[in-house]
């Protein structure tokens, strides 16, 4: 599976923070044998976001990990970037990721984490801290591989 990761974040991309969700999410996706062919850290703007979803897109990503910008602050703009671009939203994502870190921590209520085919990739919304990043990946690893066949328009098993 040919991934893409985005981290989302002011400070990160302006260099003031050292990116750890990309790295965390790149890490998981090695351990699961997943080619990350993409990576990029941008600011929290719908624009910025758009381009580097629709860029790994073009690349080839049937997978894009975004990492931040899921939560309620006001410059959180991830899940609304993603809602102006997309084909449709898959629901059960969102729902799934927003039930089990509930069992974690009960500020993960505040999450508005989400998962959108894009032109032909599958996009997921991750929250910004890396731990949690990678736990909410965990809870939907089940459904990836199929619904990345479907996006990308290759055969299934069903």
């Amino acid at each position: 599976m040919n991934v893409g990761i985005i981290t989302v974040s002011d400070r990160a991309a302006a260099g003031e923070y050292e990116d750890h969700g990309g790295p965390a999410l790149k890490g998981e996706a090695e351990r699961r044998g997943w080619q990350v062919i993409a990576d990029a850290v941008v600011a929290d703007e719908k624009v910025r976001i758009q381009e580097a979803i629709n860029s790994f897109c073009a690349q080839g990503c049937g997978l894009i990990l975004t990492t931040g910008g899921t939560g309620i602050a006001r410059r959180d703009v991830t899940p609304e970037a993603v809602r102006e671009i997309m084909r449709l939203e898959i629901p059960g994502f969102g729902e799934l990721m927003r039930m089990r870190s509930f069992e974690i921590t009960p500020n993960a209520i505040l999450s508005r984490g989400l998962a959108a085919v894009v032109k032909n990739s599958l996009v997921i919304t991750l929250p910004g801290k890396p731990q949690g990043a990678v736990e909410c990946l965990g809870f939907v690893e089940g459904a990836l591989a199929h619904a990345v066949k479907l996006c990308v328009g290759e055969p299934t098993s069903c």
